[in-house]
């Protein structure tokens, strides 16, 4: 195992941070916000980019850690935004078939 130099720590650390804080308030939109259909795109957002930001620093660290590239966080990088739309888009539908149920 490769010692992490100090500028990859820093970017590391910073990218993660910044992952957690924009996940973190997409959270805060799911508790603070009043009405179903707008506390379902806060999380959305913070989960898409808070995620993003959580990966790149898991590459970065891992490939210097381990000396070669990894490259399977790309899978969860093409996933999580591309999965994370489809399920806002079912919940919400599913929402509006319940209300159009009740009128």
């Amino acid at each position: 195992m490769n010692a992490l130099p100090d500028w990859a720590a820093w970017l590391t650390a910073l990218l993660l941070l910044l992952g957690a804080g924009i996940t973190f308030i997409g959270s805060l939109g799911l508790v603070r916000l009043r009405k179903f259909y707008d506390r379902v795109h806060a999380p959305t957002l913070g989960t898409t980019l808070g995620t993003l930001n959580i990966v790149l620093a898991s590459m970065i660290y891992f490939s210097i850690t381990e000396a070669r590239p990894v490259l399977h966080e790309i899978l969860i990088a093409i996933f999580v935004p591309v999965t994370t739309p489809i399920t806002l888009l079912l919940i919400v539908r599913a929402a509006v078939f319940r209300d159009q149920l009740g009128k």
